[in-house]
């Protein structure tokens, strides 16, 4: 059952109140408390998978300090969505607001964000990320490729990582969000102007943005040429990932 569009949505807004509230899945205050351990062990478990990953990445970041000339890493970001944004999701999408529902149709609950300095080292670290046997590959968006209609750019991959837990294994999904510097500042400041003019942006403004991230995405790439000119013979793989 979909909530009511009138449920108020607060910043830490807790998702079992909008079942009791909506008459959704708990019925009784015994539900409503079952619903809440169950909430709290779901989001327990997308976070141990963010660390499964998470520790992945740093591994790598590790060994290039250490093994190479260049770390295409320049840093590491990771989050559990909110409860307010799972249950907007939901709604918006006109998923059933239920636990299993938050699991089966929500990719980017459990999010990690790789900031890179060239483009090319995005494409190097999602080839060693899922290269990795108990990686599971199971969706790619490229954004660097094919810009969103706002200019946003970003390599998105879905993939999913086996847990273990005392008493089993759960397979569970992490979307890693691989982005350039230079894109990962267009996207924080095209952010915040959104969300300060509450959504609404005019077309100017918009069309300007737009602008700004080609002009960025041209940087990156002129950046990325300088310095595989520089750096070329010097025993890297400097081949194209793109």
């Amino acid at each position: 059952m979909v909530p009511d569009d009138n449920i108020s949505i607060g910043e830490n807004l807790d998702l079992e109140s909008v079942f009791l509230e909506s008459g959704g899945e708990a019925r009784n205050l015994e539900e409503f408390k079952a619903i809440a351990r169950q909430f709290d062990e779901l989001m327990m478990m997308f976070s141990c998978a963010i660390r499964e990953v998470r520790t992945k990445l740093e591994v790598l970041n590790d060994e290039f300090k250490v093994r190479r000339s260049h770390n295409p890493i320049e840093s590491i970001e990771s989050r559990v969505k909110k409860p307010a944004s799972i249950y907007e999701k939901l709604l918006r999408r006109g998923f059933p607001v239920t636990l299993d529902s938050i699991e089966n149709n929500l990719h980017d609950v459990a999010g990690i964000r790789v900031i890179c300095g060239y483009v090319q080292d995005i494409y190097q670290i999602a080839r060693m990320l899922i290269a990795q046997n108990d990686i599971t590959l199971l969706e790619v968006k490229d954004y660097i490729k094919d810009p969103k209609p706002n200019g946003y750019r970003s390599l998105h991959l879905v993939v999913e990582v086996p847990v273990f837990f005392s008493d089993e294994c759960r397979k569970l999904k992490v979307e890693v969000q691989i982005r350039t510097i230079a894109m990962d500042f267009w996207a924080t400041l095209e952010h915040q102007l959104k969300y300060k003019n509450s959504g609404e942006v005019p077309d100017t403004i918009v069309r300007e943005l737009r602008s700004c991230s080609d002009v960025i995405a041209e940087t990156d790439m002129r950046m990325q040429s300088l310095y595989n000119s520089l750096h070329l013979g010097e025993g890297e793989d400097h081949g194209s990932y793109v």
